[in-house]
């Protein structure tokens, strides 16, 4: 992988990184985009994975992936709920163990965790 690619995905991963009361998490459905899944019911799968990966490292899944409802705009005005997954940086590199290892954004996702 070129250095200019790392460095850019990894700025995107950073920058996409929320901060509440001084808590870092992500969002999977940013998390979907950014590991290049077109389709939630392909990435919900490895969500899974990763969250079952966590309970047998003894985690508390909770404390890793928090489930919440969140509305969305439809075109003409309309709006929709859609299911999203606030994450700890712990169950985002979870996510990029168990996802599709052909992908180059999971390649950098799990470089990124053992340097931290």
């Amino acid at each position: 992988m070129k250095r200019e690619t790392i460095v850019r995905l990894s700025k995107s991963y950073e920058e996409s990184a929320y901060q509440e009361n001084g808590l870092e998490y992500w969002l999977a459905r940013d998390l979907q985009v950014l590991l290049d899944y077109d389709e939630w019911r392909n990435f919900s799968k490895v969500i899974e994975k990763a969250k079952t990966a966590c309970e047998k490292s003894g985690q508390d899944v909770a404390d890793h992936f928090v489930d919440f409802s969140k509305t969305i705009p439809m075109p003409k005005g309309a709006s929709k709920s859609v299911d999203d997954i606030m994450l700890t940086r712990y169950a985002c590199y979870l996510i990029a163990q168990n996802g599709d290892p052909r992908k180059e954004q999971i390649a950098l996702s799990t470089v990124k965790k053992l340097k931290k």
